[in-house]
């Protein structure tokens, strides 16, 4: 936004500062000890000898749960308005920045808890890293009968994402062990090791022979036959660069050696241990990028 441009939904935002954004909300449970002892071995935090709570589960005994509960929360209509306007003009992405918490009183087992929050402020228009957006701070006042027990303050950033571009695949890592790999992978070569002592063959490329423990060795190229030895179908979690689901295999090359690899042109779902696969060279994203895997081929 330039200096003389007007920002008109921050001028409808403003209005709802100093409204409710909970009235009359009641925890769902009193203090108690199963959940202070669960809370404190989740967290690391010793359980307090007096039996309190630790200050810092403030906001536990406020949230309505997964399920969520909205006769519990108290949530007003002003708050969802203000939400709803945002979700019009695009801001449709949210993710908590910070709070702050006062602690008047300890809470105690048998305490019930009743709780009111106000839209403390609505910022001005921010552009973040995240995207555009508007940052909104609610305070909640928390109590234990009429008593103040504590003062959570909690700030979100409600904003227009940027867009992600696209992930790009994992680089390989290349070292000195495995440089003539990777070499071999770029004149489409599978180049696979052999001890100049024992002539074992051996992948992936180590320093040494686990045969023998020779370190001489020289290459041979492997003929670019094999079969399935083993597979997985990966479906979660998601992976930047990959869509699930795909399958991943333990490819047995005519060679004797066994390499991990994908399997191209058969649907993810016909992949079977013993199909055999011929190694092709894939092109990934960019020039920069080749990866040696093995279509399937029909039986």
């Amino acid at each position: 936004m330039s200096g003389g441009e007007r920002d008109e939904l921050y001028e409808r935002l403003r209005v709802y500062e100093g409204q409710p954004a909970a009235t009359a909300g009641v925890g769902r449970d009193p203090v108690n000890e199963p959940m202070i002892r669960h809370w404190c071995e989740a967290m690391g935090h010793p359980v307090p000898p007096d039996g309190s709570a630790p200050q810092t589960m403030l906001q536990v005994w406020t949230m309505g749960g997964l399920a969520g509960h909205p006769a519990d929360s108290g949530r007003s209509d002003t708050y969802d308005a203000l939400l709803g306007a945002l979700d019009a003009a695009g801001c449709t992405s949210v993710v908590a920045t910070d709070c702050e918490q006062e602690y008047p009183r300890a809470l105690r087992p048998g305490d019930r808890i009743t709780f009111d929050a106000v839209i403390e402020s609505v910022s001005t228009r921010k552009a973040t890293k995240l995207g555009t957006g508007y940052f909104i701070t609610t305070r909640m006042d928390v109590r234990a009968g009429d008593q103040l027990a504590g003062r959570h303050r909690f700030r979100i950033l409600k904003y227009k994402g940027r867009g992600r571009p696209k992930e790009k695949r994992p680089r390989p890592v290349v070292n000195r062990d495995n440089a003539g790999f990777w070499a071999g992978v770029a004149e489409h070569r599978l180049l696979i090791q052999r001890c100049t002592r024992c002539a074992t063959l051996r992948f992936p490329w180590l320093p040494g022979c686990n045969a023998c423990g020779g370190q001489e060795w020289d290459t041979v190229e492997a003929a670019g036959h094999g079969t399935v030895y083993s597979y997985v179908v990966m479906h979660h979690p998601p992976f930047p660069a990959f869509d699930p689901p795909y399958a991943v295999a333990l490819i047995e090359l005519a060679e004797g050696v066994r390499i991990i690899s994908n399997i191209t042109g058969v649907p993810y779902d016909k992949v079977r241990i013993g199909m055999p696969v011929q190694l092709e060279f894939l092109r990934v994203e960019d020039e920069e990028l080749e990866l040696p895997v093995f279509r399937g081929v029909d039986a």
